[in-house]
């Protein structure tokens, strides 16, 4: 069993998402150490790109913080490295195709399991598409993670059959920021998927509360809060990481208990 599936086996997998380098690394650091010590499974980290197509306003505002604080790719990998040392929770990195491809795919995810990253989430790149990077990923024990929306209906059982680690079942149509109600049948893709394969399914994009937190949980394998949690770091900058992860502990209280 990979390190990322492992997360799920005892309960229902808690992730949240953070910007690496908003505001500054160090500021991340502080935060995912609280969310790691406060019931976070798995942490994805994102690297900043300068037009993340599949972000809200929220994570856009954190990217350009980050990049305008000098945050670059081969900056990240040394954090990751750090981090690495300090958390025993698997590490994922969500960044854009543009990213990994101007770095060299090959040496990005060379990079990324040197630093002890167990697994690659890239929203610009279609199942259709994966191909060049998912061989390159399992040459480096790097799990490439899938995405399912709304609108993938008859690719699900596709998707599903290639997946590993865990399914990223996008809750909402459009951009990542927080919803006040989601309204998909999530209920109804999370049972395609498990008609193709055992491997856990996550839900993310759009929630924003404990409640919705545990509703997404009940229904999946876990859940995946970002925006909210970047919000937080907007407001309160370095002063982030407590309040960080006095709302994690009530996010991953709830998705444990569903």
């Amino acid at each position: 069993m990979s390190k990322i599936t492992e997360a799920f086996k005892d309960h229902k997998a808690f992730i949240p998402f953070i910007t690496c380098g908003d505001p500054d690394l160090e500021t991340t650091r502080a935060c995912v150490i609280e969310m790691v010590k406060n019931g976070a499974d798995i942490i994805e980290l994102g690297i900043p790109f300068s037009d993340p197509t599949a972000e809200g306003p929220v994570i856009m505002e954190a990217d350009n913080r980050a990049l305008s604080a000098g945050v670059t790719t081969d900056k990240v990998f040394a954090f990751t490295k750090e981090l690495r040392a300090e958390v025993d929770v698997p590490l994922i990195y969500m960044t854009y195709a543009n990213v990994v491809f101007s770095y060299g795919i090959e040496k990005f995810v060379k990079e990324a399991s040197l630093a002890g990253v167990s697994g690659l989430i890239l929203p610009d790149v279609p199942f259709e598409e994966r191909q060049e990077f998912d061989e390159i990923c399992d040459k480096y024990g790097v799990e490439l993670i899938s995405m399912i929306a709304p609108t993938s209906k008859d690719r699900i059982r596709m998707i599903a059959k290639e997946a590993k680690g865990y399914i990223y079942v996008v809750s909402s149509l459009g951009v990542t920021g927080a919803r006040s109600a989601i309204t998909t049948d999530i209920g109804s893709m999370v049972k395609l998927v498990k008609e193709s394969t055992d491997i856990p399914c996550a839900v993310g994009f759009g929630i924003s509360d404990v409640a919705q937190a545990g509703a997404m949980a009940r229904l999946s394998d876990g859940a995946i809060v970002g925006s909210a949690i970047v919000k937080i770091v907007a407001e309160y900058g370095k002063n982030a990481p407590e309040k960080v992860g006095a709302f994690v502990r009530e996010l991953a209280a709830a998705v444990h208990e569903a």
